[in-house]
């Protein structure tokens, strides 16, 4: 993509020995969700340091002019897309039916890689996806030190290992369903050590948001990592982004896993912040929810918001919004690259915090009108989106019923997925949070606490592979990566 200087290959050398030391230190500090993110925690988002100006510098070194027409010709993309999305809402969000899941899902398989996000309707039955949340519930009860965000009127549970969590992660549904996803990517290098044939179980939290709240308002986000996304020693291992930074943000392939194998997206030890590559994240409803009920909000244009987010750093308005009327205000013509005035700045994006969006800071993207509900939600529904897709939760649920869900993400093997596995697992026989949450005791004095054997007693063999307690099979439909990904992963786990 470029040449780098050997000094700048020394700083970065240096930054990434200091990344890495922290990310490979002990647990993390006591907690909850709003530590993962400036705009819930109140954390002050101070100016980033003047190696983020050089690094500036250094993506973008040597082909200016072709970035700055690349930035033009996607303004125009955008205006032309947020229309249709803001037209469409809730509709343009693809639904697939667990029962046709192999019908469902080649025949919309362009739309799904356009829109990022997809439903899949009946993965678990309804009356067993609502009674997870009477058993999680009574959980809580017998366990009132549970902790919770905010802590006096809990939305958001630090639970990962309750029994309804620990029996959906090991679902056959939903393992069938994490494997049909993941076909959705491709792998451009055969080689790269990556098997997307079996998913990797995911440790997450759980949510059981009230009606009337409003302390849940986490605005437009992405998670896994913020600045890691133009960091070399982040996902610049892999040249995630290269494209969009070389200029050509159409050649970007948002879908080609073979970029993010070495990708580092967790340079900071943030409370929260996911260091397991989750090619999508997802949750599985154990409610009934419809828009403006407390339920989720996508931004469904994977490719154009990604690029806007990566290339809004290097331009900036002639004119101020309050200067201008709003169309000459977004006006290709009102924005020029900074060049020689360039400062350190990624809108939105604070180490160790996960990457926040708003129309302020990104206004081509329209996010008052282009982050759009999902459809309404049955218990036992499955929703995933790309993980680079902006996401929010209303600001007020204005339901009748609580939106409740399981966070769980779509995870391929790999080798720090697999590394990450042993430490959860570990975790999980200790009843503590898993590696990448706040710290603590968490759940180790919880009664009722689940177990290996209780694992063991409502798990197949294909649900304890996922949680590392059985030896993965070699499939034959893996590339040759894959399969020295699968030997790797049994050699990590200690089979």
């Amino acid at each position: 993509m470029r040449t780098i200087s050997r000094r700048a290959l020394k700083s970065t050398s240096q930054v990434r020995s200091v990344m890495m030391a922290a990310a490979q230190m002990g647990s993390k500090r006591e907690g909850n969700i709003s530590d993962a993110f400036v705009s819930l925690s109140g954390a002050a988002r101070p100016p980033l340091p003047q190696r983020f100006l050089e690094l500036k510098k250094t993506l973008v070194a040597g082909h200016e002019d072709t970035v700055i027409q690349s930035w033009n010709r996607l303004l125009a993309e955008l205006k032309y897309e947020n229309e249709i999305i803001a037209k469409a809402g809730p509709q343009i969000i693809p639904s697939l039916s667990f029962q046709n899941l192999d019908s469902d899902l080649p025949k919309l398989q362009e739309e799904l890689r356009k829109r990022g996000v997809a439903v899949i309707r009946g993965v678990i039955p309804e009356d067993e996806a609502r009674a997870f949340k009477g058993e999680i519930e009574e959980y809580v009860k017998r366990n009132p030190q549970t902790k919770a965000f905010p802590p006096d009127d809990p939305q958001v549970y630090e639970l990962y290992w309750s029994a309804p969590q620990l029996r959906a992660r090991a679902h056959p549904n939903l393992l069938r369903v994490q494997a049909a996803l993941m076909k959705l990517w491709n792998t451009s290098d055969p080689e790269s050590v990556i098997s997307t044939s079996q998913p990797m179980s995911y440790a997450d939290r759980l949510r059981i948001r009230q009606p009337g709240d409003a302390t849940f308002a986490l605005g437009p986000h992405i998670d896994g990592g913020s600045v890691e996304r133009w960091e070399l020693h982040g996902y610049g291992r892999g040249g995630v982004y290269n494209k969009i930074f070389e200029g050509s943000w159409e050649d970007y392939d948002p879908w080609d896993a073979s970029t993010r194998v070495d990708a580092v997206i967790d340079n900071y030890n943030g409370l929260g912040a996911c260091s397991m590559f989750r090619m999508h994240q997802g949750w599985l409803s154990m409610s009934a929810t419809a828009p403006l009920e407390g339920t989720l909000m996508v931004n469904p244009a994977i490719k154009l918001s990604t690029a806007y987010l990566l290339l809004r750093p290097f331009f900036r308005p002639i004119k101020e919004a309050d200067q201008i009327s709003s169309d000459e205000y977004l006006a290709a013509e009102n924005w020029e690259f900074t060049g020689e005035e360039m400062t350190s700045e990624l809108q939105g994006a604070t180490p160790g915090h996960g990457q926040e969006l708003n129309a302020d800071l990104h206004p081509h993207l329209d996010l008052e009108k282009t982050m759009v509900h999902v459809p309404p939600i049955n218990p036992g529904d499955y929703v995933a989106w790309h993980c680079d897709t902006i996401h929010a939760v209303d600001k007020v649920h204005k339901g009748q019923s609580d939106s409740s869900v399981l966070y769980i993400p779509v995870c391929p093997v790999t080798e720090i997925n697999a590394r990450y596995l042993v430490r959860q697992r570990n975790a999980f026989l200790a009843g503590t949070p898993g590696p990448d949450f706040p710290g603590g005791r968490g759940e180790a004095d919880h009664v009722d606490r689940q177990t290996e054997a209780h694992l063991r007693s409502y798990a197949a063999r294909e649900g304890l592979q996922a949680f590392g307690f059985e030896k993965l099979d070699p499939t034959p439909t893996d590339t040759s990566g894959g399969r020295k990904a699968t030997v790797l992963a049994n050699e990590i786990l200690g089979f």
